[in-house]
């Protein structure tokens, strides 16, 4: 499988989940649960699948979030809705929501769905504590509301690839959000300072740290080395997200039937460019 090829597809099937973060469909559902807030909202219905977790697994496994930003929202949300509801919510709603941006989303659900489930089935959830809880769940009936989960796993399943690396190139939580405000015009950095909730000087800190490394200049921007390293962890998390993908015999087909759902989240305006997730526009 040519890395290549799992990065197109990361940039096809990353708007197909993250509806569930932007579109009203999805904060409405969070809402209607009792789940008080934007911030419960995001922690709650990703993590849903884990179970009634703690904050501590919450803030190691989500990686780039202040773990104080996490515990102000879990536990509390499982006191609000049990995670096996908000499972189910978080599914319908963000079908929904693909039904409304493009209302041609079951055709092409048709199409994709059978080829991401046989991905999903062929990855292994070892050291993909996300992944792997996602991948449990049941199937949803509704096909739409299944294409979504299934984005959402084989998503989940590159973030925890991805973490694993961070993780191993010594970078913290800051630092990871840091470094890829430096490198990369897709993950813009007062946003991504505020969203993830580092205070300033937590932020100047990590700038030190990195620039301490040689991975920063003087200025803050990215050093020639900092881009090879964030080169080099891109290029790992397409090569290990590329193992599930070697299910398909023709990954091309499933790019076809995921590229106009992808493009009309795009085009909808409920997924901003840039944004906090890091995702760019799929190609045209």
């Amino acid at each position: 499988m040519d890395d290549s090829v799992t990065r197109r597809l990361w940039t096809l099937f990353e708007p197909v989940h993250a509806v569930t973060y932007f579109s009203a469909e999805c904060v409405e559902a969070n809402r209607r649960l009792g789940l008080r807030g934007y911030w419960m909202g995001y922690f709650g219905s990703r993590a849903a699948p884990m179970g009634a977790v703690s904050p501590g697994v919450v803030a190691a496994v989500f990686h780039g979030f202040h773990p104080d930003r996490v515990r102000r929202a879990v536990p509390d949300a499982w006191s609000f809705a049990a995670p096996e509801k908000i499972v189910v919510a978080r599914a319908e709603a963000a079908a929904a929501a693909l039904r409304r941006i493009l209302p041609e989303v079951d055709e092409a659900a048709e199409v994709a769905l059978p080829l991401v489930e046989r991905v999903v089935r062929a990855a292994d959830g070892a050291g993909r504590p996300l992944f792997a809880a996602n991948q449990a769940l049941e199937w949803p009936d509704d096909p739409v509301a299944a294409l979504w989960q299934g984005a959402t796993s084989l998503r989940e399943e590159r973030g925890d690839g991805h973490v694993a690396l961070l993780t191993t190139e010594g970078l913290d939580g800051c630092e990871a959000n840091v470094l890829a405000t430096a490198t990369s015009a897709d993950s813009p950095g007062e946003w991504l300072r505020e969203s993830r909730a580092w205070s300033q000087d937590e932020w100047a800190a990590a700038v030190r740290r990195l620039a301490g490394r040689g991975l920063l200049d003087a200025g803050g921007g990215a050093s020639e080395e900092g881009r090879r390293l964030k080169a080099h962890i891109e290029a790992r998390t397409d090569a290990l997200a590329s193992r599930p993908l070697r299910a398909l015999d023709d990954p091309e087909r499933l790019a076809k039937a995921l590229e106009p759902i992808a493009r009309a989240v795009a085009d909808s305006g409920d997924l901003p460019f840039p944004n906090p997730v890091g995702v760019p526009r799929s190609a045209r």
